[in-house]
């Protein structure tokens, strides 16, 4: 049995390679979903050496299918949002403490305590999703902060203006947290020069905007805020773990994550640092579902580890899932 809080205290790389190769075994005997998926591409345990042998499960197989490893009860379900008449994932966990482990062993891994800070969400797309994973951690977040300024500002943005500038005048510790179109409504209203206050935006139009390019969004989002750096969350409905970029779209991973890339032609094929592909993410938290993900995001990773997201695949250049048809 792999025990949840050895995935905490990994240190190494070595340590990372060893755990990962234990949960694949474990997810290969107990997760029919990926044991069917390995079973197609034949690939068996005694053929994973290391950590670019193990298959990747395609993300879109959390529309269509239950991913779960073991036959514990199901206490929480995430969904992901999706336009109109889009089909949407669901992520069923089995143990809701160990995501909140993930999350707040992250932040702190990156940030620091969340006591030391006041947290403001703008994220309003999103209060109505109960089964947001997003909302769900930045709803603990703000609990766990203890500050009595932390809250949801829901279409406020007059009254969370009052409160940055509130917070900035006692030079307390604060975290912005919002989707993008929700940053830039605020921005546009207001002229701040913040300078114990961290704006992290977690992506997402929705619609409400036309789509720009990460960088200029930051550009905007940085004059506005009078910061230097526009810091970024990346996650997803799939994933119990967080990556997180402190400026400039380059992401790093706690340690119990990790990102490799794989060829956009050769979708079983993993790279080299340096090189365009589809990312594919390593999450040793997801124990419970599935730890090894191929994602529609295009990134590049670099030799450090950090990694850049550069966009998405067009549906028609995803490859893989039409392997299976359970």
């Amino acid at each position: 049995m792999i025990s949840n809080d050895a995935i905490f205290k990994i240190n190494t790389g070595k340590e990372f390679e060893t755990l990962a190769l234990n949960i694949f075994k474990f997810q290969f005997e107990k997760n029919p979903v990926y044991r069917s998926f390995c079973d197609l591409l034949y690939k068996h345990p005694s053929d994973i050496k290391c950590i670019e042998d193990i298959p990747f499960l395609p993300i879109q197989f959390f529309k269509s299918h239950q991913i779960l490893s073991g036959h514990h009860p199901i206490e929480k379900t995430f969904t992901s949002s999706g336009t109109t008449g889009t089909k949407t994932s669901s992520h069923n966990i089995t143990d809701i403490n160990l995501y909140e482990k993930s999350y707040l062993n992250g932040f702190n891994h990156f940030y620091g305590h969340i006591e030391e800070y006041a947290v403001l969400a703008l994220l309003p797309s999103y209060l109505e999703r109960k089964g947001s994973s997003l909302i769900y951690m930045v709803d603990d977040l703000i609990i766990k902060s203890k500050h009595p300024e932390s809250g949801f500002f829901l279409n406020n943005l007059d009254d969370l203006a009052k409160t940055i500038q509130q917070l900035e005048a006692k030079k307390q510790k604060t975290l912005l947290i919002g989707v993008s179109f929700a940053l830039l409504d605020l921005a546009e209203q207001n002229q701040f020069n913040l300078k114990h206050t961290i704006v992290m935006e977690t992506g997402g139009m929705k619609g409400r905007r036309k789509e720009i390019i990460r960088q200029e969004l930051h550009e905007i989002l940085k004059s506005s805020f009078g910061v230097d750096q526009i810091h970024s969350e990346y996650g997803m409905t799939e994933l119990l773990s967080q990556a997180y970029s402190k400026g400039h779209g380059i992401f790093e991973c706690p340690p119990w994550m990790k990102i490799v890339t794989r060829d956009a032609e050769d979708p079983f094929s993993i790279q080299q640092p340096h090189k365009t592909g589809g990312i594919n993410v390593i999450d040793l938290a997801n124990i419970n579902s599935c730890t090894f993900i191929a994602t529609q995001d295009l990134g590049k990773v670099y030799e450090n580890g950090q990694f850049e997201v550069i966009g998405r695949f067009d549906n028609s250049d995803i490859r893989g899932c039409n392997l299976m048809a359970l």
